[in-house]
């Protein structure tokens, strides 16, 4: 009765780890997010001129 309660509890609890790498992707990845969102936030003004620069000159060299 012992054993079975204890093989139960250990392939349940203990080796049930399938979505966890999943979730720390997740988390890293949102973490990441954040921060480069913030990062554009702080840069404002000056990083909506250098993409538009880059727009710019994108469409000048397709010929657009």
């Amino acid at each position: 009765m012992l054993s079975t309660l204890w093989f139960y509890l250990q392939t349940r609890f203990v080796k049930d780890e399938e979505g966890q790498g999943m979730v720390e992707y997740g988390l890293i990845l949102a973490l990441v997010a954040i921060a480069v969102i913030g990062l554009l936030r702080a840069m404002g003004v000056s990083v909506g001129a250098i993409l538009g620069n880059i727009s710019t000159e994108l469409d000048t060299a397709i010929g657009g």
